[in-house]
């Protein structure tokens, strides 16, 4: 199946003073902006056959900057998680509340008040990413990359299910401003490729080699014993 590039947005004005910024209405900084101009020069060589994005400004933003020729599909699915009365309130003062101990060691049983449950945030996520991923292998072949622009937790949501991590395991996970994450999907499981990156992504281009019968690498449920020979080889 396809290969999925999961894009956080770059950083935010709430990013910078180290709020909670939930589902409100918050923009690039500055920094933000630069990084999302950055990470669009290492997507410029990728042959991305759709772009789906958070309906939230931070990371529309990030996709028009990054990529300012396409159109990106938007998807509520993709949105951030609903912290609920937590949204807008400084992490230090959060990190007082009683519900923080929960949210960082036992996040499956995390319910913001007045906002969405952690698991329930996950399992969105999740569907969203594997319903995009049917659908462009199908229009555009198991050898497709395309891009998903989201946020920190559901980015580390996608990622710990495509590791078969419980979601209590998630906060593990690192997902920084306007990095990549790259999973790729086949038959029987999903391969994590690149967590957190920010270096350069064109190994991620599909090698043809001509006269291999051989399954595809985007085809093949199977890791490479010994850890094989990297990407274009």
């Amino acid at each position: 199946m396809a290969t999925v590039l999961l894009l956080r947005h770059g950083r935010t004005t709430a990013n910078a003073t180290a709020q909670l910024a939930g589902r409100r209405p918050v923009e690039l900084d500055d920094t933000g902006r630069d990084q999302a101009r950055r990470v669009g020069e290492r997507l410029g060589a990728l042959p991305l056959s759709a772009v789906v994005t958070s309906p939230l400004a931070r990371c529309r933003q990030t996709v028009e900057l990054a990529l300012p020729e396409v159109i990106p599909a938007v998807d509520e699915g993709l949105i951030e998680c609903g912290y609920g009365d937590w949204e807008g309130r400084p992490l230090k003062e959060l990190a007082e509340d009683p519900l923080w101990p929960v949210v960082q060691q036992h996040p499956s049983a995390a319910v913001f008040p007045n906002g969405e449950a952690m698991a329930a945030m996950s399992a969105r996520a999740v569907a969203t990413i594997r319903r995009w991923d049917a659908k462009v292998t199908a229009e555009h072949g198991a050898d497709a990359l395309w891009l998903a622009c989201s946020h920190g937790d559901v980015i580390k949501a996608i990622v710990a299910d495509a590791m078969g991590l419980h979601l209590d395991e998630f906060q593990r996970i690192v997902a920084d401003p306007a990095s990549v994450s790259v999973i790729r999907y086949t038959p029987t499981r999903p391969f994590l490729v690149r967590l957190n990156d920010t270096a350069d992504l064109t190994s991620l281009v599909p090698v043809k080699k001509a006269g291999d019968d051989a399954a595809e690498p985007a085809a093949q449920s199977d890791a490479a014993v010994g850890g094989g020979a990297g990407a274009g080889v």
